[in-house]
């Protein structure tokens, strides 16, 4: 029997977690954050491929994938979540299970990031337990599908 697999989004300035905020964002890099969500998923059983972009436009490529292929997502849209209306709109098109994750609590920060576009289309959303919110939302979608 195959492992389900579970797409895992990034967006923009993930990739350089180690530069920025420790106290809001944690001390690992981007690899290791991927290498932990990579080993969460194989102790539940899951696959997952993790990826994350600076560019909207590739986002929203992945999301239509996504979509087409039915594939269920955890999404950390990072600043996107609070005004991509595009991206939003390719996270309404998919079929299979989203839940959105942020490392921080968007809602314990500036006002501007209590707002988001994506929770509206995300099955729920998880944050403010660090690289654990990444785990716990694993835990959700190995529940879902």
């Amino acid at each position: 029997m195959s492992k389900a697999k579970v797409l895992v989004l990034n967006g923009p300035n993930l990739d350089r977690l180690d530069l920025r905020d420790s106290s809001i964002y944690g001390t690992m890099n981007f690899d290791q954050l991927s290498s932990f969500i990579g080993e969460s998923a194989t102790s539940l059983g899951l696959e997952v491929e993790v990826r994350q972009s600076n560019s909207e436009s590739e986002i929203i490529t992945w999301l239509h994938e996504a979509a087409d292929n039915r594939n269920p997502v955890i999404f950390n849209p990072a600043a996107f979540t609070h005004y991509s209306y595009a991206i939003r709109d390719a996270a309404a098109m998919l079929t299979a299970p989203l839940i959105e994750v942020h490392l921080s609590n968007p809602l314990a920060r500036e006002e501007f990031r209590h707002t988001s576009v994506i929770s509206g289309v995300s099955h729920g959303t998880i944050g403010g337990f660090g690289p654990d919110s990444y785990r716990l939302a694993l835990i959700a979608m190995k529940e879902l599908i």
